[in-house]
């Protein structure tokens, strides 16, 4: 933590400096959109029993472990509908037993990555160019990755470059973002969407948008990991991609306001070099006493695909939420997490309940599942790139999060977290652990 000390001083003197030039440039022309972030979460787990343990397994007992993350939002309206985003990021810290031992992970701000020193990147870089669909205007107030301006209503966009699938794909108001929502993977968006992305959780590729009235369209064309859960990326057409669709309607069963529901339904597969479960199971056959290795049946063109459906309900200060999605299961978990089935259901209360307008307390409930063939290659001793204890006892992965988001000053907000873990890793040899965290997250 002493280390980014000095850090985190210089991007409050970056936050004050952006801050001034943001409300500058809002009233000479709104051609730009600046904000910027900061999150720290520190998370501890409590010692737990198993009866065992393996390369990819929780440990049962370790200090606790920091993430530390800041980005840069910058974007520009360069003509009438044309805009281009910038957001460099630094990120840095570790996860929990490096950030293995649990499908649905603790902590949404941490990645597979050796070196906890925080170090720079892109995040995201890319353009959009937006076509109007019919005369209708908006007015869109300033946020991040938003300029302020009135603007078409609807419209066809087209995105080219790097980014986050997740920027436009399974969206909720609720459950999305762990720097101010739920910390938990499976809580980010549906998990077994294994969506495309490098390590730290981006792509490159083109989305295609279609706004109209109450209604949106959406797909994507993009890269994927040159290897599972890797740094880099590659795009062969037929046998190295991710294509991900996805409706959406919002203000469903509008009474208000603040009273209706937005729902979601997307439909995704992913090509890569992927080993087969069924095949890496029958090595043990060919060669008793071995466990499988799903490294040596990897094949291009080899796929990943299923569904997701989401729905967001909003009733005034009371939230709730229910997200379900599946894949097929059959062939090797590429770039998200080790899900095949999830199902997570929550609910969200306002602090104006209380007379604290600014602060939140949200709870949710996560079900992790695997298919068959996954599931035995587990027993038989195999390892994924997030889990495998050398052995399993299956019992679905079922995990309890509740966090209260309390803000202090401006835009910093504090938000400790209790996360109860049944059955990590699907084995039920294993826990159940207790995890405790907090958030300090400061956004302007």
């Amino acid at each position: 933590m002493r280390k980014l000390y000095p850090t985190i001083i210089v991007l409050l003197f970056i936050q004050q400096y952006t801050h001034a030039q943001k409300d500058s440039i809002k009233s000479q022309n709104k051609k730009w959109s600046i904000h910027w972030q900061a999150t720290i979460i520190p998370q501890y787990h409590f010692k737990f029993n198993a009866a065992y343990s393996g390369d990819n397994s929780l440990q049962t007992s370790e200090p606790t472990r920091t993430s530390f993350s800041t980005t840069l939002f910058l974007k520009y309206k360069a003509s009438k509908n044309t805009y281009f985003v910038f957001n460099p990021e630094a990120a840095g810290g570790k996860g929990l037993s490096k950030t293995l031992g649990i499908a649905g992970f603790s902590n949404g701000e941490v990645y597979r990555v050796g070196d906890p020193t925080p170090k720079p990147f892109i995040g995201r870089l890319y353009f959009e160019q937006r076509f109007p669909l019919s005369s209708s205007l908006e007015k869109v107030a300033d946020d991040i990755n938003q300029i302020a301006e009135t603007t078409h209503k609807d419209y066809l966009s087209v995105i080219a470059g790097k980014f986050s699938l997740t920027d436009f794909f399974d969206d909720s108001q609720i459950s999305h973002d762990p720097r101010t929502q739920f910390f938990n993977w499976a809580l980010m968006g549906n998990g077994a969407w294994d969506y495309p992305a490098n390590t730290r959780g981006y792509t490159m590729g083109a989305v295609i948008q279609a706004v109209y009235k109450d209604w949106a369209a959406r797909m994507a064309l993009t890269t994927v990991p040159t290897e599972a859960n890797g740094p880099n990326l590659q795009f062969k057409w037929g046998k190295a991609m991710g294509f991900v669709l996805e409706l959406e309607k919002t203000h469903l069963f509008q009474k208000s306001e603040k009273q209706f529901s937005t729902v979601h339904l997307g439909y995704f597969i992913n090509y890569a070099n992927m080993g087969n479960y069924q095949e890496s199971n029958d090595i043990i056959y060919f060669m008793p006493g071995t466990p499988p290795d799903i490294t040596v049946t990897r094949k291009y063109g080899r796929t990943k695909w299923g569904f997701y459906g989401s729905a967001d309900n909003h009733f005034g200060s009371f939230h709730f939420f229910v997200k379900a999605s599946i894949n097929d299961g059959k062939n090797e978990s590429w770039a998200f997490t080790e899900i095949d089935q999830s199902f997570t259901t929550g609910m969200q209360f306002d602090g104006d309940l209380w007379k604290r307008k600014k602060d939140r307390f949200a709870i949710a409930y996560i079900n992790n599942n695997l298919s068959a063939t996954h599931r035995q290659y587990l027993k038989q001793g195999g390892y994924g790139f997030l889990i495998g204890d050398g052995k399993l006892n299956y019992g679905a992965e079922q995990i309890i999060e509740a966090y209260y988001s309390a803000h202090l000053v401006k835009q910093v907000f504090i938000s400790p977290d209790y996360q109860f873990v049944w059955h990590p890793a699907y084995n039920q040899d294993r826990g159940p652990v207790h995890i405790i965290g907090l958030r300090l997250h400061a956004d302007f």
